[in-house]
């Protein structure tokens, strides 16, 4: 390849990739007829890969992550001796993601530690001290007097100023309710009118009592990754976490994208579900381009929040009336339509496809008007 083909290679191609092509010549030692070859090999997939003015990339993306997606398995998965955290994967977790589910089945943290942090016992220490710890967790023994309304709660397990905060947490909650601390135990006098249902509900209200730890952490496994130990939680709580002094702020991670949107923003939010997207397809050995992934990411976070592909977001939220109609619940949106005498200006696909009409994709996109016969 002349010097002048191989600039105009060059050309075609984007600074990143060609500082990219660069270091690997470096790296590789590679002479100048390999280079050449290189260049000529990155263009091509490079032009490969472009799509062409007026293509559907819209349906195109659909088809690239809907098609393979047919091929996931239902199934969880399971940390390694991690005392029962699974994980929901595989067509579960991508129908959760795509429907902006408020709360993931399993939400999860990854919390990476500052460097002083960073040793297995230290992890250890902290993944114990974030756990959450309800009433239930140190109660031994839990009875109901029936006949005077009382429940009475042993708690063998609480030190001293964890017995302190859950009298002082129970009182705070109990409004109305007498709470006295007997010898390692609370009890709790009702009402004499109280019924036993509300009994029940009241002793179920008490063991439910957050004490100690971080709220919504579940459980806390240490786990290697390379030089670091990181802990990772079956519950979030990102915003108090971030806070903590032994956490690195600039790596810790949640899988709950409403939760990353509320404290971190919407690009923040958008880059969590490009992550989870595709975390889940190659999970289960799945290729699809990142670009489609980035498509749907873009829509679904386009108003600064996030929204569910289907009905009651991306899809129920078009411009076009029978394209909206077209996809679900048809009645209710031709009636809206018509009362608030929207326009249909068929400038989508779907519109012009019910009526018959070209798509304006490809050579759809335009118009071609020609003077015939006309001298210039």
């Amino acid at each position: 390849m002349s010097e002048k083909l191989q600039k105009d290679y060059l050309d075609d191609l984007p600074k990143s990739i060609v500082d990219q092509i660069e270091s690997v010549c470096a790296k590789k030692k590679l002479n100048e007829q390999q280079k050449a070859k290189l260049i000529e090999e990155v263009r091509k997939e490079y032009l490969k890969s472009m799509y062409q003015p007026g293509e559907a990339i819209g349906i195109i993306t659909a088809q690239s992550i809907s098609e393979p997606a047919t091929q996931m398995t239902m199934r969880t998965y399971h940390f390694a001796a991690s005392a029962g955290i699974q994980v929901t994967l595989g067509l579960p977790r991508l129908i959760e993601i795509f429907d902006a589910r408020k709360e993931p089945t399993t939400p999860m943290m990854t919390i990476y530690l500052k460097q002083k942090y960073n040793t297995k016992e230290k992890a250890e220490e902290f993944a114990k001290m974030i756990k959450e710890k309800k009433v239930k967790y140190y109660a031994t023994e839990v009875s109901t007097d029936l006949t005077n309304k009382k429940i009475k709660i042993v708690l063998e397990k609480a030190k001293k100023s964890e017995m302190e905060e859950i009298i002082a947490r129970l009182q705070k909650s109990l409004k109305g309710f007498e709470v006295k601390e007997a010898q390692k135990s609370v009890v709790i006098q009702a009402k004499q009118d109280t019924s036993i249902k509300e009994l029940e509900k009241l002793k179920k209200k008490v063991l439910a009592l957050y004490v100690t730890g971080v709220q919504n952490i579940k459980n806390a496994v240490v786990v290697k990754e390379g030089e670091n130990w990181v802990v990772k939680t079956l519950g979030s709580n990102l915003e108090y976490v971030l806070k903590m002094e032994e956490v690195d702020s600039t790596k810790t991670y949640s899988n709950n994208i409403h939760e990353v949107a509320s404290v971190l923003g919407i690009e923040a939010a958008r880059n969590v579900l490009i992550k989870e997207i595709n975390d889940t397809l190659k999970q289960q050995g799945l290729n699809v381009d990142e670009r489609h992934i980035t498509v749907v990411a873009d829509i679904m976070s386009l108003t600064g929040e996030i929204r569910a592909v289907g009905r009651y977001g991306v899809a129920g939220t078009q411009s076009a009336v029978l394209s909206r109609a077209g996809f679900e619940e048809t009645i209710k949106h031709l009636v809206k339509a018509s009362v608030r005498n929207e326009v249909d200006e068929f400038e989508g696909i779907f519109d012009n496809v019910m009526i018959n009409q070209q798509v304006p994709v490809g050579t759809g996109m335009f118009e071609l008007v020609a003077r015939i016969g006309e001298e210039e």
